[in-house]
């Protein structure tokens, strides 16, 4: 048993460096070089786990391979447009100025189900309002509506809006995170002036928010019961 536990951890760890050597995405972002990457690099960690005969390194190495040959697929595909689109393949428009390309849906394989569901998510409710749909690479989709569906903007009203600056999570259960006040330009000394202000202490601290502009949202810790 103890073996076993020692081998998971193990493989855990190696497919935690595999996954951030080969970057950083959700699940619905994965193209398909990284898919099948991931897919790979599950099977490969269950296999020392379970054969306890098998050194580990008969499953480190694959995986070492693996993690190669993906991080060459996208250097690859950043230096060609070619192999770029023999790999992920290409956008392809399902939707172009109000009209449903009956044909490049078909070769997607998409239903109508699946469009008005893709729709949906995007915050379209209604195909009137739809000019161009675009299912990307990464089998997500892009919407862009017509200029009379779209929400006004503050440019579009000819009112003059205040940009508050990117807004960071400084302080996170009680902990201060010296990255997110890089981010937003403030130091240590602030924090704790606002905190102050407050009148908590930074472990008090479940969130707090900061943005350029100066502004800040604090939410205490709740007292346990």
């Amino acid at each position: 048993m103890a073996v076993s536990l020692l081998r998971t951890f193990l493989m855990y760890g190696a497919i935690l460096l595999s996954v951030r050597v080969m970057g950083k995405r959700q699940i619905s972002q994965l193209q398909t070089s990284e898919l099948v990457a991931t897919l790979l690099l599950s099977e490969l960690a269950v296999l020392p786990i379970q054969q306890q005969d098998q050194p580990l390194w008969t499953g480190l190495i694959p995986m070492g391979a693996l993690v190669l040959c993906e991080v060459g697929a996208s250097w690859g595909m950043l230096k060609s447009g070619a192999f770029r689109r023999l790999v992920c393949g290409r956008p392809m428009v399902v939707v172009e100025r109000g009209k449903i390309l009956q044909e490049q849906m078909r070769r997607l394989r998409m239903t109508t189900e699946d469009l008005l569901e893709q729709l949906r998510q995007n915050n379209v409710f209604y195909l009137e309002e739809v000019a161009y749909a675009i299912i990307e690479t990464n089998g997500m989709m892009s919407v862009i509506k017509y200029p009379e569906s779209d929400p006004l903007t503050p440019k579009q009203a000819g009112v003059a809006a205040p940009f508050a600056g990117l807004e960071a999570a400084v302080v996170s259960d009680g902990e201060i995170s010296d990255h997110s006040l890089q981010l937003c330009g403030k130091d240590r000394a602030w924090v704790e002036a606002k905190a102050r202000e407050a009148g908590l202490r930074i472990e008090d601290i479940f969130l707090m928010t900061a943005r350029e502009d100066g502004g800040c949202k604090i939410v205490a810790k709740e007292k346990k019961a």
